[in-house]
């Protein structure tokens, strides 16, 4: 088994090239392809002192498994989180905002939901080890570049996770399409995090008990449910647009 991982896609390399350069081994660009975003990544990859090979697009559809590579795929050493849970909570102080996904298993709602995290300042994405998809090279590409921005934090038992932050003085909110209490009910001026399942089967039934609160996100059309990042960054963009001090911009 290789010890390298698979990255594709100009802004999952970009950002690796910028956040952790030394971790790229060996670069594979389309020989065919000779335009302009293609030069200028190659110029950022030079600068950074890395010498791409040239090979042909089919090799590249045949290492990434898929054609949609942009033309460029790198093998690149796993980045382990320098971060534990313990440490980011430390850290953040009552900033602290968390966003849990409780079996989330399709890599390009993590990779979205990867993205959000980043754009809302979250301090870390936690899952359980189990029943959640690993940081592939589709995750990577999808979070176009979140994935080496923000923390992604797998653990053995997300319930006792939650239980432990509850003993730091973390509040811990869930997502229920069935909760009393609407989004806007939410307290968000402390540590929290926020817990999110699967579009469909939602929360587990012992994370939903652990939850402090549940809420519920507004819903006035005709569907019933939204996909999970797209419900992450409701319920994060609400908690920065109402926190003190928030740089999310407050339109009313």
């Amino acid at each position: 088994m290789s010890k390298f991982q698979l990255l594709y896609g100009f802004h999952a390399l970009t950002s690796r090239l910028r956040h952790h350069p030394t971790s790229i081994h060996t670069l594979y660009v389309d020989g065919e392809r000779q335009d302009a975003r293609l030069r200028e990544f190659l110029a950022q990859v030079t600068a950074a002192g890395h010498h791409p090979r040239m090979v042909a697009g089919e090799r590249l559809d045949r290492m990434a498994g898929t054609r949609r590579h942009q033309g460029v795929v790198a093998e690149v050493s796993p980045i382990h989180a320098a971060l534990d849970l313990d440490t980011v909570v430390d850290e953040a102080g009552a900033d602290l905002l968390i966003l849990a996904l409780d079996g989330i298993q399709d890599p390009h709602n993590l990779g979205a939901c990867l993205r959000v995290a980043d754009a809302m300042g979250v301090h870390a994405v936690v899952a359980p080890r189990d029943r959640s998809v690993a940081l592939t090279a589709t995750v990577a590409k999808v979070a176009s570049g979140a994935a080496d921005t923000v923390p992604y934090l797998t653990v053995t038992n997300l319930v006792r996770t939650l239980r432990d932050l509850q003993d730091h003085g973390v509040w811990v909110v869930g997502t229920d399409d069935q909760a009393e209490t609407d989004l806007e009910g939410t307290a968000v001026a402390q540590p929290m995090v926020w817990v999110l399942g699967a579009e469909g089967s939602g929360l587990r039934r012992l994370t939903r008990e652990a939850c402090d609160q549940r809420v519920r996100i507004p819903m006035l059309g005709s569907v019933e449910s939204l996909n999970v990042s797209v419900a992450a960054g409701i319920c994060l963009y609400e908690t920065r647009r109402r926190r003190p001090h928030s740089s999310a911009s407050d339109p009313g």
